[in-house]
């Protein structure tokens, strides 16, 4: 019987057929940008992790991925004999096998024990961290390992980076001793389990369902998809599913919209089934053109881009935390003159102060200030201001000007080819001729982090660096521009030549 490694067994949890993917066909796999991401984050979480309970640098890192498995775990029988902290120390036994990130020695009744420390760079702690815990306590344990407690130690996204590289106070960590220990006959359930599905000649039933993307995004999504033959309606258009009624007939099996009872359904909810199914458009445009009514030109139209480190790099800021790089602002005027004005900095330097004080130069003092989603921009704009007392009131002054053209989209419009969506993504092509998949480099959110992340890297050159900054300009600057023609659209001023 081979051990089965934790992540499949946490794989197995997830989804029994995916295990037997990951064992079977693994060439099936291909990982989201997230997914790739996330892994980077880890390893980044991890260096740290090991300066901070080794700072000495007396202790030992085992690579299982570089040695191979039978060396590593050979290595880690040896160092566990000495009374030295070791990093990737591995066992086997019961039919599974573990890595631990941190094993701390101490001692008790004048004999050696050891405790362990799972680190991850999530900012609390998960249930499957819980399941993630049990698995490693049990297979140290079954090995014979002195385990004196297990603890999982994360990322404190309160906390305050000093600067200087000092990342005391960065991992927070949470006692799982007891929980842990108690769940042995469970995971002894989770590895039999396991190891049948993987003795299978044939792949599971499963048909694909929100466990495809939790916890984590599967890899064989696409491959699982392919077998199914999609509905014409898909129930998984319905927006903001949170009756537990709902919820419960979709993971049912329930996948087509014409299945779906109305009286499960909201108002909203209602709006996407009937216009999906009737192909037909829905806009209230006297009700849309009543919102705006009150906000007159001239009036400016706001778009933040933002970068989150894990690892804080910037003096004054927390890990996770939204710092705006660039912003975009077209400003209308009166007579429907539209002048557009940008901030980017891809120095690598904080680009905090120059952008608040740039964004209070180009907003002026009156004028609604039109965002697609006030959360997002509003709780920017308030951080900068709570970091920098100077410019504090003219900072909040804007935000006091915020309109919010989102709920008025979702409350006031839906068409079929938004699939559900309210994002201004879905929302612009139907009823613009714009298109974001039409951007060279940078289409998404998340596309412009990891452009600003090569941009600012050491290794990148000018030339690069200046590519992307004409990709992101471009793209930040049509998030503005289609909030300018959303606002067009709704309040019905075809007059203006936009």
């Amino acid at each position: 019987m081979p051990n089965l490694s934790k992540s499949r067994l946490l794989v197995f949890r997830q989804c029994p057929k995916r295990l037997w993917l990951e064992v079977h066909h693994r060439q099936l796999r291909e990982n989201s940008a997230a997914t790739e991401a996330s892994f980077k984050v880890g390893h980044q979480v991890g260096e740290i992790a090991r300066r901070l309970y080794d700072p000495q640098g007396k202790g030992t890192l085992i690579d299982p991925q570089a040695e191979g498995h039978a060396v590593a775990l050979k290595r880690s029988a040896e160092l566990l004999a000495t009374p030295k902290p070791i990093f990737e120390a591995g066992f086997a036994a019961g039919g599974a096998l573990a890595f631990a990130d941190v094993m701390l020695p101490g001692t008790k009744q004048g004999k050696r024990v050891w405790r362990m420390v799972e680190v991850k760079s999530s900012a609390s702690v998960k249930d499957y961290h819980r399941d993630d815990i049990a698995v490693q306590a049990f297979v140290a344990r079954k090995a014979k390992v002195p385990l004196s407690s297990i603890s999982l130690a994360h990322v404190d996204s309160k906390w305050v980076y000093p600067g200087g590289e000092d990342y005391q106070g960065l991992l927070v960590e949470t006692d799982l001793t007891d929980e842990a220990f108690g769940r042995g006959k469970e995971v002894e359930s989770w590895i039999s389990d396991a190891q049948t599905v993987v003795r299978k000649h044939k792949e599971p039933a499963i048909g694909t369902g929100r466990h495809c993307n939790y916890p984590f995004d599967c890899g064989f999504l696409g491959y699982c998809q392919g077998q199914e033959s999609p509905p014409d309606y898909p129930a998984a258009w319905l927006p903001r599913v949170q009756t537990k009624a709902l919820k419960a007939l979709l993971e049912g099996g329930v996948v087509d919209l014409r299945n779906v009872p109305d009286d499960l359904l909201n108002l909203r909810q209602l709006r996407v089934k009937a216009h999906s199914l009737s192909g037909k458009r829905y806009f209230d445009q006297q009700g849309a053109a009543a919102d705006l009514k009150a906000h007159i030109l001239p009036a400016y139209f706001l778009d933040f881009e933002t970068i989150n480190f894990p690892v804080p790099i910037w003096k004054g800021t927390r890990p996770y935390q939204q710092i705006p790089f660039q912003f975009s602002l077209h400003r209308l005027s009166k007579k429907g003159t539209l002048t557009p004005s940008m901030f980017l900095d891809l120095s690598g330097k904080d680009p905090s102060l120059a952008l608040a004080n740039s964004l209070i130069a180009a907003c002026g003092i009156t004028g609604p200030v039109f965002v697609y989603n006030a959360k997002f921009e509003k709780t920017r704009i308030k951080e900068l201001a709570g970091r920098f007392k100077m410019v504090r009131a003219s900072l909040l002054a804007i935000n006091e000007r915020i309109v919010d053209l989102q709920p008025i989209a979702e409350n006031r419009y839906y068409h079929p080819d938004q699939e559900g969506s309210w994002s201004i993504k879905s929302v612009l092509p139907t009823i613009a001729k714009l298109r974001y998949d039409g951007l060279e480099g940078v289409q998404d959110g998340g596309m412009a982090m990891n452009a600003y992340l090569e941009a600012i890297a050491p290794a990148t050159t000018t030339e690069r660096k200046n590519e992307i900054g004409e990709q992101l300009r471009a793209y930040c600057s049509l998030d503005t521009l289609a909030m300018v023609k959303l606002w067009q659209f709704f309040s019905g001023r075809k007059e203006l030549k936009l």
